[in-house]
């Protein structure tokens, strides 16, 4: 038989030879066999239509074996190899909705499971199956239980026990090779069938995992693997819905029973988006690690990597299309390891690359709407200052709870890291194991999720359009109305207790320019630093600078203080980067603020 390499495969398809490796790695040429690391062809298989057979994206596609032989799959197979080489005894990993955690779940159901089916065919041609036999051979080899909360999304803790006790039930019933088990004896059986048949208490559900793994390890003689994914989702539910007592109660006892001190348990994973630590729901479990996003390990197998993009983009035609997938979807750094979201990616591509913020819909932004309600002035500016494209320095504290939101406002960042709102710029690790970290927001994408709650929850989408046209319109009398009308219906008489208030409360109106001007606040320039600058990103339209004056004193002159405001942009040459810029029209804006009232001076 004549084979063709890929350079002559790709020169009579017209395509580029790295698309050609992309479609022998996914299976698109019968007969396609690697030989001292390089692929080969047969000649025979190739045709001229090949180059537009393409598998489908995996869109909300979480069963592996199908991922696998029916869609284009990034193989994510090393992440078996690395847990194998450690082997703890309970894995968690923390990483944002939508990162592959429960492919990656069913993918370890898949590899340990004993079943009737030869499952190794899902794994012959991944990068797992060439480590060696160290690893290999513990494909289907263990008893699995395999549950996933993700759907588990209810307003009370009936209907969530409810739905809770059917999956245990359902996952029993998986297991039907225990209702004919020669081992087990007679009471074990009825205790099978009890919970098959759903005839639980909520005691009984709480021992579920324990009795399940009892039984598998008493019928196959092997200890079980326990796979529980998103295993908070329920405790979100909890939280936002006034059962968090009753969630962490039932989950404390539940894992408890199966991963902690279970002699029947091999090895166990779980995943969610926090890690519910402080609750003591892992309580005493000396045998779990965690893995964060601020850890190395598995750092590359939750999301897209650049060079998983970059195949992708080449298997489909759409190279070209890098750099705006990048402004998108990339930033995220999970480890040390450069992260792209891979829903939104996966998206965009199928969308025929039309970017839009796809992520923004798969879940509840509720986290960012309780941040809004209860941050602090310093905080919303700081949200204001992220929406704005800069950076902040913040304690990250990976084991922060629900809880948390209210009663330690400042732990709304260690939030929006976790969830997947912010990304790590730089890492400063602490001796109490946690970190400071520089975080911004990642994407283009989670930018437009920002405007969307932050703005929209505060109720400053409107008035912020409204105020940006006065400001462009160099409007200073409209300016001055629409400003204390705003400070009249959405502050009260206590917060404006400072001029950070007021820089704060600007910026954040100012935010919805971000698509046309470049925001930056308190930065320096000339002789000192101004209060804001919108520095525009196209050279037809102008620059802004604002300074604000601030008074508690009802004698002080409004209108001179504006005045004052408006002479230090003048005496300490503020406009100095602007002009650097190029920016040839530059309109000075001086606001002073005394309570609900302000004064706007234009120069």
């Amino acid at each position: 038989m004549d084979y063709l390499s890929c350079g002559d495969v790709a020169q009579r398809l017209g395509i580029t030879t790295r698309r050609v490796q992309q479609m022998c790695k996914q299976g698109d040429f019968q007969g396609a066999k690697k030989d001292r690391g390089l692929w080969k062809i047969p000649a025979n298989t190739i045709s001229e239509d090949l180059s537009e057979k393409k598998k489908p994206l995996p869109i909300g596609v979480s069963d592996f074996k199908a991922a696998t032989t029916s869609y284009y799959y990034v193989d994510k197979t090393l992440l078996i190899r690395d847990f194998l080489d450690t082997k703890p005894m309970v894995s968690l990993f923390t990483r944002p909705r939508r990162f592959g955690k429960t492919m990656n779940m069913d993918m370890l159901r898949v590899f340990f499971e004993k079943t009737a089916e030869d499952t190794s065919i899902y794994f012959r041609d991944k990068q797992i199956w060439q480590c060696g036999d160290f690893y290999t051979q513990h494909q289907g080899q263990y008893p699995v239980i395999f549950l996933t909360f993700k759907d588990v999304k209810c307003l009370t803790w009936e209907e969530t026990y409810q739905k809770i006790r059917i999956l245990i039930s359902l996952e029993f019933m998986r297991h039907s090779e225990l209702e004919t088990s020669q081992t087990l004896t007679t009471y074990e059986k009825e205790q099978y069938h009890r919970f098959a048949s759903d005839k639980v208490t909520e005691v009984d559900c709480q021992m579920g995992l324990q009795l399940l793994s009892l039984l598998l390890h008493k019928h196959f003689g092997k200890e079980c693997v326990i796979i529980i994914d998103e295993y908070d989702t329920p405790i979100q539910q909890g939280h936002n819905y006034n059962f968090y007592s009753e969630i962490v109660n039932f989950m404390r006892n539940f894992f408890s029973g199966g991963l902690k001190d279970n002699s029947h348990l091999a090895f166990g994973f779980l995943t969610g988006i926090l890690r519910v630590a402080k609750e003591s729901i892992f309580s005493g479990m000396n045998n779990l690690k965690t893995n964060s996003i601020l850890d190395e390990s598995y750092s590359e197998y939750f999301g897209f990597t650049k060079e998983e993009v970059q195949d992708m983009l080449c298997y489909y035609g759409k190279e070209e299309k890098y750099q705006e997938i990048c402004d998108w979807y990339d930033g995220y750094r999970f480890g040390n390891t450069e992260i792209f979201n891979p829903w939104s990616v996966i998206n965009y591509i199928a969308d025929k690359c039309f970017p839009k913020a796809f992520w923004q819909s798969t879940g509840s932004n509720e986290i960012i709407g309780e941040i809004i309600a209860s941050a602090t002035p310093e905080i919303t500016e700081n949200l204001y200052k992220l929406l704005c494209g800069e950076k902040i320095t913040t304690y990250v504290d990976t084991s922060v709870i629900y809880p948390e939101i209210q009663s330690n406002p400042y732990s709304i960042y260690s939030f929006l890291l976790v969830a997947g709102y912010l990304k790590v710029a730089a890492t400063y690790p602490q001796n109490d194991g946690n970190f400071m970290c520089d975080v911004a927001i990642p994407n283009k994408e989670i930018i437009f999720v920002y405007e969307k709650e932050v703005l929209n929850r505060t109720n400053q989408n409107n008035t912020s359009i409204s105020i940006n046209q006065a400001i462009f319109s160099r409007d200073a009398k409209k300016l001055q109305f629409l400003l204390e009308d705003f400070m009249l219906k959405s502050i009260s008489s206590m917060d404006g207790a400072n001029e950070g208030f007021y820089h704060g409360m600007m910026l954040g109106l100012c935010a919805i320019l971000g698509n046309r001007y470049r925001i930056r606040s308190n930065r320096e320039s000339g002789l000192g630093r101004f209060d804001i600058q919108l520095m525009p990103l196209a050279n037809d339209i102008p620059g802004f600078l604002f300074e604000f004056k601030y008074t508690k004193d009802a004698r002080e002159n409004l209108e001179s203080l504006a005045d004052k405001a408006l002479q230090q942009i003048d005496d300490k040459k503020y406009d100095t980067e602007l002009r650097n810029a190029g920016v040839k029209s530059i309109i000075k804006i001086g606001i002073a603020f005394r309570g609900k009232n302000a004064v706007v001076k234009q120069g």
